[in-house]
């Protein structure tokens, strides 16, 4: 990135628990990618829930879509063995067996379970895996019986949840099953967010599973993965560099990330900023879009001695004027929104009305020129406040907190390479930590209150100090290193002493 590069890396496919983000995913400049269905046939979507619990379920290759909700008392029926079926009274309902057999070697196909269901008279079959995680399974294959069609619709669950399910049947539960087509549904495997509080991982969805794609010897395979929603992305940029080659790598970014299709669930729902950053890549709005926003995401924290958030956005003109433009924010009720555009900057405001501690997320939508242009934020509410002051290459740090405090551990973060450093804060001893170069600085305060930990947070943009590109940075240096370095010096000085006695 520091050569203009625009790096584009997958999500990984560790979903669909929160925080499931790895390395290169995790690194803050790049643009981070989850997977989205596509818009093929193929993009089948399941929906469960049980006495009014979601629980999440994906459909066997060979289901079909319903042309309407599968509402039904929920039954175990071990394995799905016929024996097992013809001691239980499973007509219209919702059955639910475990992956596999009880019988070392036997192969009991999904086939085979869907089958035995169907025959049995059950509207659906939900199969939970015998061991943990969730898996994909496939009605059609080639060990099918000829002739075999699936006559009810399979979805397959992780284990963890099928026995949550299978321990909470009771006499009159209630489930509700529904499979529709829906693109833009993020795909189950997609590692979600967040990496750190400071930024937002990930930035955007596109289109990952079942994605057509080459194999080896000249073939052909439908594949999923965040690894093939990446290069969506990557193929946008190149797009976006051949109609314009004088884009900046951060440019080609701003654009992507703001020129976004919201994704929602199968109620409607948007889903989270963890889940899908700003939304689905459009390759055409952002072909077509005349503005660039600096920047395109962002994050800011608030507290409850610090009720007023405020930022600035670079705004760069591809073509056209700004005289169509117009700013709408969306987000929690009890932030009051405000703007001011002057020239190519525009500012925010966002004042907290009311104690509500916690991270919330909304989006700022700005329109332009026909265009719908989208900065998804965060915003920290936290009882208590870090505040942070420069003097030459010194940060020092003051902790403030509405009720008695007696600890505070606090982390500064270089944001060009993550470093680290800390420090250690009392009510009678303030911290500060020393820093050696440009750049924003990342603040993690952990307040121990009344034995319970808060947080609180800030940045802080260094741009004073003469940096010497001949200095040895000691403080950085690994300990294994500092070892080797220590041992060269007291080597020297012995043998120095030796010379000098000879």
């Amino acid at each position: 990135m520091e050569k203009e590069i625009f790096v584009v890396t997958a999500a990984g496919n560790d979903g669909p628990e929160l925080k499931t983000i790895g390395s290169p995913g995790e690194n803050f400049g790049s643009v981070t990618v989850g997977a989205t269905y596509n818009n093929l046939t193929s993009s089948l979507v399941a929906t469960l829930e049980v006495d009014e619990k979601p629980y999440t379920v994906i459909p066997m290759v060979g289901s079909s879509k319903l042309e309407e909700s599968i509402t039904g008392k929920i039954i175990f029926g071990g394995y799905g063995k016929i024996e097992e079926l013809e001691e239980l009274d499973v007509k219209d309902a919702i059955l639910i067996v475990e992956r596999g057999s009880n019988v070392e070697g036997e192969l009991l196909y999904f086939s085979i379970k869907e089958n035995n269901a169907a025959n049995a008279g059950a509207k659906a079959l939900i199969v939970y895996n015998n061991k943990s995680g969730i898996f994909l399974g496939e009605l059609i294959h080639e060990f099918m019986e000829s002739g075999y069609k699936p006559q009810i619709p399979v979805v397959s669950m992780d284990r963890e949840e099928g026995l949550e399910i299978k321990e909470s049947i009771r006499e009159n539960n209630n489930a509700t099953m529904q499979l529709f087509y829906n693109p833009d549904f993020v795909a189950h495997f997609s590692s979600r967010g967040p990496v750190s509080p400071f930024y937002i991982k990930p930035e955007i969805v596109a289109p990952g599973a079942y994605i057509n794609t080459t194999q080896n010897n000249a073939g052909y395979n439908f594949t999923s993965g965040t690894s093939y929603a990446a290069p969506h992305v990557s193929g946008a940029a190149a797009l976006l560099l051949q109609k314009n080659p004088e884009l900046h790598h951060h440019e080609i970014k701003s654009i992507l990330l703001t020129t976004v299709e919201p994704v929602s669930d199968a109620y409607g729902q948007e889903f989270s900023i963890y889940e899908t950053g700003a939304g689905r890549l459009d390759i055409g709005n952002a072909y077509d879009a005349k503005l660039i926003i600096m920047p395109p995401n962002f994050v800011v924290n608030v507290s409850s001695d610090k009720l007023i958030a405020e930022k600035e956005f670079k705004l760069k003109l591809i073509e056209s004027t700004l005289d169509n433009f117009d700013v709408k924010f969306e987000g929690p009720e009890f932030i009051k929104f405000a703007y001011i555009l002057e020239g190519d900057a525009l500012q925010i405001k966002m004042n907290v009305t009311e104690e509500n501690f916690g991270d919330h997320e909304g989006k700022l939508i700005i329109n332009h020129d026909d265009t719908r242009y989208v900065i998804p934020f965060l915003l920290h509410y936290t009882p208590g406040l870090i505040s942070v002051n420069q003097q030459n290459q010194k940060l020092f740090f003051e902790i403030y907190h509405p009720e008695e405090w007696s600890f505070a551990k606090i982390s500064v973060i270089n944001s060009k390479d993550g470093e680290i450093d800390t420090a250690t804060a009392t009510p009678n001893k303030k911290a500060s930590i020393e820093v050696y170069e440009n750049a924003e600085y990342w603040i993690d305060a952990k307040i121990r209150v009344k034995g319970n930990t808060s947080n609180a947070f800030n940045t802080i943009e260094i741009n004073s100090i003469v940096e010497n590109p001949d200095r040895i940075n000691i403080i950085n240096i690994p300990e294994k290193q500092m070892g080797i370095i220590a041992v060269i010096v007291i080597i020297t000085a012995i043998v120095g002493l030796v010379v000098k006695r000879k």
